[in-house]
């Protein structure tokens, strides 16, 4: 049943960030025994998952590859991964593999778990590679260790268990409610079988619960997966072979990721504040966070007034930062995707800022310089890290919110990389808000604000960061970042909006 868990992860990213264009499926030669999916989204077939367990008399390897493409505006994008947790016979965890195509190059992930409870990290990417050490979650299994823990339960009606999941592409372990429900009949692509229902209800920090119901044979294979995301219905399918490597369907998601505004908003960055009523969609517990420029009120019938004034730099403040905020220091930190420490990334940051001292008007300059850096502005680049960015000079918005946060961090400006939705009078024939990704940057000391960078809107001519943003996560550029949009997307509608000149 772990297969919920990667899949979930790679169509947030296939939706949110968007995927490499073309590229070629990760799948070549498969041990014994072999499990084949067909991965379709309101019906339409989009791809596969592949999986594996292959046990030796030491240790036991699960495997899952997947494979999905999707059309962004016409244009077709396709997101590989692989993924291998490594246990003890008896599911204790030993390490894992990843292999992530998201961007132009390809990704690789390594963990060790080292019996003193930490693991031993080893990231490569275009010939570089960093190594790094990281607390492994109490308590976590990976596929074997549920595995076995399901097996112990059984599958008798009624019963419910917990579970704390790892999974190495959001590099989180995340809980899992499991509960075993009765016996339906469930139709296989048009072979009817009696299977039992599985609800999983996974826990996200700082974006709810994402609720996906399998249905199991009697062995406990998983034969049939859907859930909800970003308010469309995904389905995972056992099938043959043949089927689930066969040709897709042309499944287009950019009218499906917006969300449509009660009256037009014009030029929404120009506007002083806006306020949103947000009303949610068959009773969803909706999660919006405040932020300096973004206050929210929730209502008791479950509405929530989210009022975004964009906040402006404190004046004279001062860079790199010096302050001791655990979570500010945090916004500094390289990772695999925000490659703040690379040679290269520290040189673009130096042009952009010149000798400015003033932090407010560096990130102004780190803008404008990652809008015009970008040359090729379109959606066939996947979710590629900073240092791809740096390189191609190719992206949508996702690639110039990683460039321009790990160039912040790079002179000492804390910056986060934001999802959420944005406005736009007219995108393809559609008008509302998009899914989206944009920055904010700390400047000043105990007293300073996070302050929102758009560079991909800059560059658009769309004015940049402004009143019509509304933000549903930050974080550090990962994966797991992505979780809100997809939990939130598709769950709310805009009933009000209240602009403020």
């Amino acid at each position: 049943m772990r297969a919920k868990e990667l899949f979930c992860v790679c169509l947030v990213l296939a939706i949110a960030a968007g995927c490499r264009k073309k590229s070629e499926p990760i799948v070549e030669t498969e041990p014994e025994p072999i499990e084949y999916f067909a991965v379709f989204m309101e019906g339409e077939k989009v791809g596969y998952v592949i999986a594996s367990r292959v046990v030796s008399d030491e240790e036991v390897r699960t495997s899952e590859k997947v494979s999905m493409t999707i059309s962004r505006g016409g244009i077709p994008v396709t997101i590989n991964t692989a993924e291998t947790g490594i246990e003890t016979i008896d599911g204790e965890p030993l390490g894992f593999e990843l292999e992530q195509r998201l961007g132009t190059v390809v990704m690789k992930m390594a963990g060790v778990v080292e019996p003193n409870g930490t693991v031993s990290m080893t990231t490569s990417s275009m010939g570089s590679e960093q190594k790094s050490t990281l607390e492994w979650p109490q308590g976590a299994v990976m596929a074997e260790g549920l595995r076995l823990l399901t097996l112990k339960k059984g599958l008798k009606e009624g019963t419910e268990y917990s579970a704390k999941v790892f999974s190495a592409s959001v590099m989180q372990a995340l809980d899992a409610k499991i509960r075993i429900g009765p016996k339906r009949d469930i139709d296989l692509l048009g072979r009817v079988v009696s299977l039992t229902e599985v609800t999983t209800t996974m826990n996200i920090p700082m974006a709810g619960e994402m609720v996906s119901t399998s249905y199991v044979d009697s062995d406990l294979r998983m034969q049939k997966t859907i859930m909800p995301i970003a308010g469309m219905r995904v389905e995972m399918v056992a099938c043959a072979k043949e089927f689930a490597l066969g040709k897709n369907d042309v499944f287009e998601v950019i009218n499906k990721m917006f969300v449509k505004s009660p009256v037009s908003l014009g030029q929404a960055d120009k506007a002083s504040a806006i306020t949103y009523t947000l009303s949610p969609i068959e009773k969803a517990k909706l999660i919006i966070p405040s932020a300096d420029s973004q206050q929210v009120q929730v209502a008791d019938d479950g509405k929530v007034v989210v009022t975004v004034k964009p906040a402006a730099p404190p004046a004279g403040a001062r860079f790199p930062y010096k302050g001791r905020d655990e979570t500010i220091l945090e916004a500094l930190k390289p990772n695999r995707f925000l490659q703040s420490d690379d040679a290269e990334i520290i040189k673009l940051a130096r042009r952009a800022v010149g000798s400015t001292k003033d932090a407010g008007e560096a990130i102004r300059k780190i803008e404008a310089f990652v809008a015009e850096y970008i040359e090729h502005k379109d959606l066939s680049v996947g979710y590629a890290s900073a240092t791809e960015v740096a390189a191609s000079r190719q992206g949508d918005c996702s690639e110039h919110a990683v460039l321009a946060a790990a160039m912040c961090r790079a002179v000492g400006i804390p910056a986060q990389v934001v999802t959420g939705i944005a406005y736009v009078e007219e995108w393809a024939g559609l008008q509302g808000f998009g899914g989206h990704a944009w920055v904010r940057a700390y400047v000043g000391g105990e007293r300073g604000k996070w302050v929102g960078l758009d560079a991909a809107f800059k560059g658009a001519g769309l004015g940049g960061y402004g009143a019509g943003h509304i933000a549903l996560a930050m974080g550090n550029g990962e994966p797991a970042d992505f979780f809100n949009l997809a939990t939130t997307l598709g769950r709310f509608k805009i009933d009000k909006v209240i602009v403020k000149k």
